[in-house]
């Protein structure tokens, strides 16, 4: 349990890409993390792009990024809705400006890229994405997943086995 006692922001919208919201969802619990699943609105049901769904324990105006350890935004659709609400753009720019890790998959750097954060970073994501990344000032890296200083990031769904270890990686050891 290489995540006892560490504390997860998991950021969710509608439109979320499933697997990459359950899969990584429940890597960092099988390693002890708590997990605790954020929206703008809080104990509301969320549906995923494939029909999957997931409910938010509590709502973003109720949390502070002080109170966790590290946030992961999944991707899907969900990122392009996130990226709207001030309150979550600044919540993972908190997170980045203390050094806390902030994972990112998919579609997911769309927040990264709203919040600020991605300038001067090498990234990855869908490709559907990388002019977006590149315009916002990151380096584009087409490889599976990869940290580069506090952000890790995922590409796809076929690389969510690759994010899971770079994010387990990354938030047992800052």
């Amino acid at each position: 349990m290489r995540l006892k006692g560490k504390r997860i922001a998991f950021l969710l919208d509608e439109g979320f890409e499933d697997l990459e919201f359950w899969v990584t969802v429940m890597r960092l619990r099988e390693e002890g993390a708590v997990v605790t699943i954020i929206s703008k609105d809080a104990k509301k049901e969320y549906h995923g792009k494939n029909a999957l769904t997931a409910t938010s324990d509590v709502s973003i105006k109720e949390v502070k990024s002080s109170d966790f350890d590290a946030v992961v935004v999944p991707g899907g659709w969900a990122p392009d809705k996130m990226r709207r609400y001030a309150e979550i753009k600044n919540f993972v720019k908190e997170f980045d400006d203390a050094g806390k890790i902030v994972g990112l998959i998919c579609h997911a750097g769309l927040v990264g890229i709203s919040a600020g954060i991605v300038k001067g970073h090498q990234a990855t994501g869908s490709l559907g994405i990388k002019d977006d990344l590149v315009n916002a000032g990151a380096t584009w890296v087409d490889e599976p997943a990869f940290r580069s200083g506090n952000i890790v990031w995922g590409r796809v769904v076929a690389d969510i086995p690759d994010f899971c270890r770079e994010l387990v990686a990354a938030i047992e050891k800052p």
